[in-house]
């Protein structure tokens, strides 16, 4: 056993790690694995594939997501900016490079093809611009000749724009409800807030106006009968099939019509073999996560481990109540993936990144104390005489 006093960079890490999140975050990702199983050999059938295909694959994409996740984790604040500035450089290159010589798959340049894989550059961007714009807010707020948030309007504005041309509204959407929280969390004044909010509203309606599939995909939400809504319906009746207990692991009908049964219908796929109990279950897990990087959040006194706390637990939070409220029909249909449970190599390598910097922010350190003398001189006066 390791003495109490012996130091290293792991027993350090390992006694200052909060392992509650730590054990909630691999445990997510063992579902994932558990789940895949369940959802991707349907698609593999269809495809001609070998029927584990998308499960080996899997494994393989989370074993480099663990080690990125622990490896990051071990990382100072600073270098956690430092990294994350790295990231958000190389991943908003990609974006570019993707809008001009990507591959298109519906209508869409998200993807760059490097090494014989294809990469989505914009679920890199997520986490690093998260932890630029908690630095830029949290040094705005400490140093005066800092312009912390003009620094934070040109992050949001150079990074939202790229990502909506390729156009991926969903993920521009994500990063500017992320942003608009760190806004609030930041104690900016309420106009900003107010301000943010209408632009939103503005970047919505020009989207449903300009954008011919987010026009269809609301319209279908509102009113079934304006177009094709499969995937949903089905995924709605996956629910509805798979009832409290669920028909057993391999059991289930629906995920062999439903085309992204792998990936942004995991969920449903669950209902209808596992049944809703255990969908609870998943959703308790995400939010115990939620709820845990908040309280370490609210604890630390660092600004800005706090505002890059806070952010990137929003930015898990809200992806993952997106997917699931997408497979009950409480919102538009949109490729967003549910995190460490759905296929996607990107997805989970940007998702291990994200979390292992919120490990490393919210890492327990000594808080820095300064040396006052004057309690020390007020408690030897007394004695001088005596000592005289």
């Amino acid at each position: 056993m390791a003495s109490r006093i012996e130091r290293s960079p792991l027993i350090d890490w390992w006694r200052t790690i909060d392992r509650v999140l730590l054990g909630l975050i691999l445990t997510l990702m063992l579902a994932g694995i558990i789940l895949c199983l369940a959802g991707s050999p349907a698609v593999a059938d269809r495809l001609g594939l070998p029927q584990f295909h998308f499960v080996k694959r899997q494994i393989l994409f989370m074993v480099p997501a663990a080690v990125v996740m622990l490896l990051v984790s071990f990382m100072t604040p600073r270098h956690v900016r430092r990294a994350a500035l790295l990231v958000y450089l190389g991943a908003l290159g990609l974006v570019f490079i993707a809008l001009l010589w990507g591959v298109e798959v519906k209508g869409a340049r998200r993807w760059v093809n490097f090494a014989g894989m294809s990469i989505q550059p914009s679920e890199f961007l997520k986490p690093a611009f998260v932890v630029l714009v908690a630095w830029a807010f949290s040094e705005g707020g400490k140093r005066k000749d800092l312009p912390g948030n003009i620094i934070g309007f040109v992050l949001l504005f150079s990074t939202l724009v790229p990502v909506a041309l390729q156009p991926d509204i969903g993920q521009t959407g994500l990063m500017a409800i992320c942003w608009g929280g760190l806004v609030f969390l930041s104690g900016l004044h309420i106009f900003w807030v107010v301000g943010f909010s209408g632009v939103g509203v503005v970047g919505l309606a020009a989207a449903y106006k300009f954008l011919p599939h987010v026009k269809a995909r609301i319209d279908r939400f509102s009113d079934k009968q304006s177009g094709d809504t499969f995937q949903v319906d089905n995924a709605y009746e996956s629910f509805m099939q798979g009832g409290w207990f669920g028909k057993g692991p391999g059991e289930g009908t629906i995920k062999r019509i439903l085309p992204d049964s792998h990936t942004d219908f995991i969920f449903a796929v669950t209902a209808e073999e596992f049944g809703i109990i255990i969908c609870l279950v998943v959703l308790l897990l995400f939010m115990i996560v939620v709820l845990r990087g908040l309280v370490l959040a609210r604890r630390n006194d660092d600004p800005f481990c706090r505002l890059a706390a806070a952010g990137l637990v929003m930015l898990f939070g809200v992806q993952s109540v997106i997917n699931m409220a997408v497979n009950v029909q409480l919102m538009p249909a949109k490729g967003m993936t549910l995190p460490f449970i759905s296929y996607g190599g990107s997805s989970l390598i940007s998702l291990a990144l994200g979390m292992g910097f919120l490990l490393a922010v919210t890492r327990k350190r000594p808080r820095a104390e300064t040396f006052t003398p004057e309690p020390y001189a007020a408690y030897q006066a007394p004695f001088a005489g005596e000592r005289a």
